[in-house]
């Protein structure tokens, strides 16, 4: 079922969204070569107890997942697309790095994702177009969704950005509802018709997500975590995410500082 939120509990996600932005950033300023996903993780834990929130992420058990999840970030490495385990191994010049992160804030969740080159970028690897239009796909996705549009204007948005520059995409997966929970109705695509699904209207809270890959192919596969989704044929993949809401004046981003 999808519940529309009043304005207050709009402006109480807004508030759990400055916590993602303002801890993303720190993330984002810490991440270097040498540096561990497993040290990223524990700054973003930091962060979390001093702003009295709570992680969204840890402990968080879906039916197909082996078991919870054990960090409060997700840090996708190169090849890997999303919902990458924090690992020890350290940060190389040049990688590519996506960290998606949630959490609930007075019980009101918000969830933002971003991609980067870590030190100096390889312009042979082609990473800072495949983020920088991530982002622009994020964008396209968000100005799509306006009171009154569909899920599909949205989608076909994102994928028009996309597909028009070239890049592959997780055929399956896309954003969500945001709420009391973290998933909610309804899903999010980042490829569909226009004109297509559900109607969009004042109080809708959803997160867009695009998830693009350098490689043409849109396949996947799960690292023996059973966490971890990598691109089939190992090119690299960037993860750009905002929580937004839909309102009569058009859509809100409730994860900017």
């Amino acid at each position: 079922m999808i519940e529309l939120k009043t304005p207050g509990e709009i402006d109480a996600i807004d508030a759990a969204g400055s916590v993602v932005a303002r801890i993303l950033a720190a993330v984002r300023e810490r991440a270097a070569p040498g540096v561990r996903p497993s040290e990223l993780d524990a700054l973003a834990a930091d962060m979390i107890a001093e702003a009295g929130a709570v992680s969204s992420f840890r402990g968080y058990h879906p039916r197909w997942a082996p078991g919870p999840y054990p960090g409060v970030l997700c840090v996708s490495v190169n090849d890997a697309v999303v919902h990458g385990i924090p690992s020890r191994t350290k940060l190389r010049d040049g990688d590519l790095l996506s960290v998606d992160f949630a959490v609930h804030l007075d019980g009101w969740c918000a969830d933002a994702a971003f991609s980067m080159v870590v030190g100096s970028a390889s312009s042979a690897a082609g990473d800072e177009k495949l983020i920088a239009t991530t982002e622009a796909a994020l964008q396209a996705g968000i100005d799509a969704a306006q009171p009154g549009a569909q899920m599909g204007d949205v989608g076909h948005a994102i994928g028009q950005v996309a597909r028009g520059a070239g890049y592959g995409m997780l055929a399956d997966h896309g954003g969500h509802g945001v709420g009391r929970s973290m998933h909610e109705e309804p899903h999010v695509p980042n490829e569909a018709k226009p004109r297509r699904g559900v109607r969009l209207r004042p109080g809708l809270v959803i997160a867009i997500e695009p998830m693009l890959h350098a490689g043409g192919r849109d396949s996947y596969r799960h690292d023996r975590d059973g966490w971890t989704i990598r691109t089939a044929d190992g090119s690299r993949a960037a993860h750009a995410e905002h929580t937004i809401a839909i309102t009569e004046n058009g859509p809100r981003i409730l994860t900017l500082p």
